[in-house]
């Protein structure tokens, strides 16, 4: 599993090649299919890693590709995008694309099959089971099918991205006696992409059909009179970044509203067929879509793995899933007791999904429904279609009380959602801001402000996470309730410059991104290579989702050179090459890929025995040390900071069951022992600490 290697744009004298962030990323995800490939996991959630792995190859042809596919066109061969760097992506993308569908077709779908679920072909259907989807065909499908011949009058449709579509090869001519001979029919989302049949038909088995395969078997009646020949399912990928020129923009919400309605048809980007698809239709397809034939992608069984995922909801088989698990209420927090009283008393970090995201949302709940809070103010990030934390402020707002929402409109793939949410608190007399122009808010920060006899008093919760409930059971994170009055001051601050626009006072103890967090990592590296040079001790570990900024990644070389013993736990894209015999000897990076997402930011610094530990809401990208409004706080009580050193860093470090070492040639290697169901995970680890009593 490897990330191919760059030269860095950078001085000659550091000697380093940079990692190319676009393979990273793919090397990524083939860490992610490694658990689809686990014996130890049980095959519904095999299944579901499959389906992830498409799903973020979705996201990344979406976010990702364009830029190489515009140097193609061009015909650019020097600069950052190129034809040889869409050359080497697209090799990297096809490869990784058909493991995937021989694992379906090669393992997955056989052992469904000894466990007596399947997805059957039209050829392996009964005649009772063909006469059953024919009727669901003509009750269920056909009157939502509307075929369109190509000609003149009918060019040829847009075609959203992502959706099921079919093309079709007549023979004959049409009802005016015209040989138009190709064909599109066009699927609609809401039809269900497997359904199940009934147990009359299915002889007591688990049996599926994809509507792919109804739609395939019924092509000759939607175009009675004419021949069928040549057919293949598709599906196109767009561009789906949206981009809006603020500085030019009145009302951001409402650009990026009608933004929304284009983004389903983009630029195109990669178009998959089914394996059997002739030369003819498939390139007829990429002219219309403007892509080179690199960008064709021919997959042996259905072109979306992503909605297989309904089959897991589908089956019901507790035996083929992870047994549930049922995070503990969080141990800091007594039940039933004021959340006020406790936060007063001492400082209080939830570890989710180990510990029940219920002690945030309790947080907020009492501070609702308590006649002496005044005031609320919440950053807005992702927190999903349905959600009881917006519900809660909404009724803030109901019950007279001052709530301040700063809602980041453009959060890809959660605009519309927000958007949404955003117009729900403002209806109600919610203050709504946007945040900065040009900067993206993502600080997760909540403020609660409560009159207390004479004085008014901030209780403040941070998270290296969303807030979302439902992310919040499989994100790894940090919730941190404070009342430190610097703390909360800092963060009333930083509420006050993102509404009002003004400047920002001296904070105490947060760093803000893009003022001071980029500089203030740069110096704690610097001083610990600087202690390391004088021979003192230095070690600096951190734990983030990627690393792609170059300043930082320069700063943790030199300070590696000088001595200081440096850990990396980074679970996606990574551009720092470890080991490299005489640069980045003293560099280890470590991915760790399990059954939750690790998400949490920890950045642990010890310069000659002194520690300094930060949470963060910030990757170390570029994007966000710069472009972005992000957090880092520090925690200071000893025992807290080091129940994070032990849960978040050296569980990690000591993992040997789900871990990946990053090599100096830019490949990952599993740990000695990972992937074996009896090797120490971190997260395994965890689960059974924090779960909850059964019964």
């Amino acid at each position: 599993m490897s990330a191919t290697a760059v030269p860095a744009p950078t001085e000659p004298t550091h000697s380093l090649s940079f990692l190319d962030r676009d393979h990273s990323i793919l090397a990524f995800n083939e860490r992610v299919l490694d658990w689809a490939h686990r014996a130890d996991v049980p095959l519904l959630e095999r299944l579901r890693y499959l389906c992830i792995v498409s799903s973020n190859l979705d996201e990344f042809f979406e976010v990702r590709t364009a830029p190489h596919l515009t140097a193609v066109q061009a015909g650019d061969r020097k600069g950052e995008y190129t034809v040889q760097s869409f050359e080497a992506l697209a090799e990297a993308t096809h490869q990784l694309v058909d493991r995937q569908y021989a694992l379906y077709n090669d393992e997955l779908m056989p052992a469904f099959a000894k466990e007596g679920i399947a997805i059957i072909s039209h050829g392996e259907r009964s005649t009772t089971q063909k006469a059953w989807v024919h009727e669901y065909f003509e009750r269920e499908v056909r009157p939502l099918l509307i075929p369109v011949g190509l000609d003149p009058a009918h060019p040829f449709p847009q075609v959203a991205n992502k959706s099921l579509n079919f093309i079709v090869r007549l023979a004959g001519k049409d009802a005016f006696g015209r040989e138009n001979e190709i064909a599109i029919v066009k699927v609609p989302r809401v039809l269900p992409r497997l359904i199940r049949m009934p147990a009359k038909v299915s002889g007591g088995k688990a049996l599926f059909v994809s509507l792919s395969s109804v739609i395939r078997a019924h092509l000759e009646h939607l175009f009675p009179g004419r021949d069928v020949g040549q057919f293949s399912q598709f599906r196109v990928t767009r561009h789906s970044d949206l981009a809006v020129d603020e500085d030019d923009v009145r009302d951001l919400r409402t650009a990026l509203r009608l933004g929304l309605q284009h983004r389903h048809y983009g630029q195109a980007v990669r178009l998959e067929v089914s394996a059997g698809c002739s030369e003819h239709l498939a390139n007829f397809l990429l002219q219309q879509f403007h892509l080179p034939e690199q960008a064709l992608y021919r997959v042996h069984g259905p072109v979306n793995l992503v909605r297989l995922a309904q089959l897991i909801d589908l089956v019901d088989a507790p035996q083929l899933l992870f047994t549930p698990h049922k995070p503990s209420y969080p141990a800091q927090l007594v039940p039933g007791r004021s959340f006020f009283d406790q936060i007063k008393r001492r400082d209080i970090l939830i570890h989710q999904p180990y510990e029940s995201f219920e002690g945030v949302l309790g947080f907020l709940r009492e501070a609702v429904h308590d006649p002496k809070v005044l005031a609320i103010k919440q950053t807005i990030y992702r927190t999903g279609v349905e959600s009881e934390l917006m519900d809660l402020l909404r009724e803030a707002v109901r019950r007279g009380k001052e709530v301040s929402a700063v809602v980041e409109l453009k959060a890809r793939f959660d605009e519309e959602a927000n958007i949404n949410w955003a117009e729900s608190l403002e209806s109600i007399g919610a203050q709504v801001v946007y945040g900065v122009v040009g900067l993206k808010t993502h600080a997760k920060m909540l403020l609660v402000t409560r009159r207390e006899g004479k004085h008014l008093v901030r209780y403040a919760h941070l998270s290296t996470g969303n807030y979302n409930p439902r992310t919040a059971k499989l994100y790894t994170d940090i919730s941190h309730l404070t009342a430190d009055p610097l703390v909360t001051a800092d963060i009333e601050n930083v509420f006050v410059h993102l509404a009002s626009q003004s400047r920002l006072p001296k904070l105490n103890s947060l760093w803000l991104a893009p003022f001071h967090l980029h500089r203030k990592l740069l110096e704690r590296i610097d001083a610990a290579g600087e202690a390391a040079a004088q021979g003192k001790d230095a070690r600096i570990v951190l734990k983030m989702n990627a690393l792609t900024d170059q300043a930082l990644m320069l700063a943790l070389v030199r300070a590696g050179k000088r001595g200081a013993e440096i850990d990396l736990i980074v679970r996606g894209a990574c551009m720092l090459p470890a080991r490299v015999p005489g640069v980045t000897d003293n560099i280890r990076v470590r991915s760790i890929i399990g059954r939750f997402l690790e998400h949490s930011r920890v950045f642990y610094f010890r310069v000659d025995g002194e520690e300094q530990l930060y949470l963060s809401s910030a990757d170390w990208m570029n994007r966000n040390m710069l472009r972005r409004i992000e957090l880092a706080w520090p925690v200071n009580d000893p025992k807290l900071r080091q129940r994070i050193v032990d849960e978040c860093l050296v569980a990690c470090l000591h993992d040997d069951r789900d871990a990946w070492d990053l090599m100096a040639d830019g490949t990952y290697q599993r740990v000695k022992g990972a992937g074996e169901p009896k090797g120490h995970g971190a997260q395994a680890a965890l689960m059974a600490r924090y779960a909850a009593p059964r019964g």
